[in-house]
């Protein structure tokens, strides 16, 4: 006899049948469903910023765990650690020569975490690091970002050269964990912590840009004319949607394999 699957295996099945448009379709739905939803539960939409912070922080702790307990930084790609390094450099030096505030302390602790994995990546734990699946050019990512930056930067009363570190570090933040995507690609065996790591880095940039979509609806626009004119208001947004969306498609199989009882996530071809 056929055992009866599940109500969310059953939907994750019939998902899965679906051609691309409809899955783009799907993806689309969901997302604003989300926004709508947390548009009415949280009323104060600065505490999704706050939220996001809280559950990157969380990613950065199942990270470190990893490493201390687990001695292997299997799985993890150096090239996003650096990459982060790089953008977080960059907005820390914007902040303390543009606006100083509490992110910028939230920074510094972000930054400190991330060069300790880097030492322990490159150093402590280099035997276990995957160079060969971690092959991701990532002069690809830094360079058209810069050339970006230059083009299409804030029109705001500061230096030239600030406003366009700003708009570098906006753009590079986005892709920087196109890296860490390429060697779950290579590997198609992703182990717990890793998951829980790249899954909270999906929730906190889902629920940052939620934050900016909402306060540009709830300003109906005045925010994007606070941020200046031209096409960096419209490429500040669509950076915080690229973020959500390049990680929106490992998230579907990491709440699937949760959901299915799987500790280990295992990637079809062609994800990520």
């Amino acid at each position: 006899m056929k055992a009866t699957k599940r109500p969310i295996q059953a939907v994750a099945t019939w998902v899965r049948r679906q051609p691309p448009k409809i899955k783009v379709f799907l993806a689309v739905v969901s997302g604003l469903a989300a926004l709508v939803f947390l548009r009415m539960v949280v009323h104060d939409h600065d505490n999704l910023f706050v939220a996001a912070e809280a559950v990157h922080s969380i990613g950065i702790s199942v990270l470190i765990y990893k490493l201390m307990k687990e001695k292997t930084c299997a799985g993890l790609s150096l090239k996003s650690q650096e990459l982060t390094a790089i953008f977080l450099v960059v907005r820390l030096y914007c902040s303390f020569v543009m606006e100083y505030d509490i992110h910028t302390l939230l920074d510094s602790a972000t930054l400190l975490t991330t060069l300790w994995v880097i030492y322990m990546i490159r150093f402590n734990l280099r035997s276990s690091y995957m160079e060969d699946k971690d092959n991701f050019a990532i002069y690809y990512l830094v360079i058209p970002c810069a050339l970006l930056a230059l083009i299409i930067h804030p029109a705001t009363h500061h230096n030239i050269l600030n406003r366009i570190c700003w708009a570098f570090c906006v753009y590079l933040e986005s892709i920087s964990v196109l890296p860490q995507l390429r060697v779950m690609q290579n590997t198609k065996i992703v182990e717990p912590f890793t998951a829980h790591y790249v899954f909270a880095l999906g929730v906190a940039r889902f629920l940052s840009c939620a934050h900016w979509v909402l306060q540009v609806l709830d300003t109906r626009g005045r925010l994007l004319t606070a941020l200046g004119y031209g096409l960096w208001p419209s490429m500040v947004l669509l950076s915080e949607i690229v973020q959500t969306f390049i990680l929106a498609d490992f998230c579907y199989y990491y709440v699937k394999s949760v959901l299915g009882g799987q500790l280990v996530l295992r990637l079809p071809s062609g994800v990520v």
